[in-house]
């Protein structure tokens, strides 16, 4: 109907049909950017916080995000990680802080979903564990940096540090 591959020919919401694909290894980035303050950075940067390792609870948010994402979004496949992997990077000059995450598997779906879905639950649970000193923070450019595997082979938002 549409070329949207979640709807049926009657334009209804449909789970994709995934058992003829091959199994193939996939593996896909995403990243999302938290702006805040400086004394927020600084807090962060000191680990002075009271609810402690600021990093490390995200960092678990985002892994426990990613292996939930099937169960957040209701056309989502349920998938069998073999790997989450989340990074942070205060970004001082920037004024924020840089998400960057990666899942991968093998199977016969891609996992872009689960590698956005650890980017926003980290986000989110560093937003959380913040707001208190800066409440004005901003959540920006979540997306995929990086996708491999299936027969679409690899693509990238090119021209970034994947």
């Amino acid at each position: 109907m549409s070329g949207f591959s979640h709807l049926n020919d009657r334009g209804e919401a449909n789970m994709v049909d995934v058992s003829g694909k091959t199994v193939t290894q996939r593996e896909a980035r995403a990243e999302a950017y938290v702006h805040m303050n400086e004394a927020a950075l600084t807090l962060i940067e000191q680990g002075g916080h009271h609810k402690g390792d600021i990093f490390g609870v995200a960092r678990v948010a985002g892994i426990q995000g990613a292996k939930l994402t099937s169960q957040l979004i209701p056309l989502c496949h349920p998938l069998m990680l073999s790997k989450i992997g989340v990074d942070l990077e205060l970004q001082r000059d920037e004024g924020r802080v840089r998400i960057a995450t990666w899942c991968k598997l093998d199977g016969k779906t891609g996992v872009e979903m689960e590698a956005l879905t650890a980017a926003s639950v980290t986000a989110l649970t560093l937003f959380d564990m913040v707001k208190a000193v800066d409440p004005g923070m901003r959540i920006e450019g979540l997306r995929v940096l990086e996708k491999q595997g299936g027969k679409t082979g690899h693509w990238s938002a090119g021209g970034q540090d994947v």
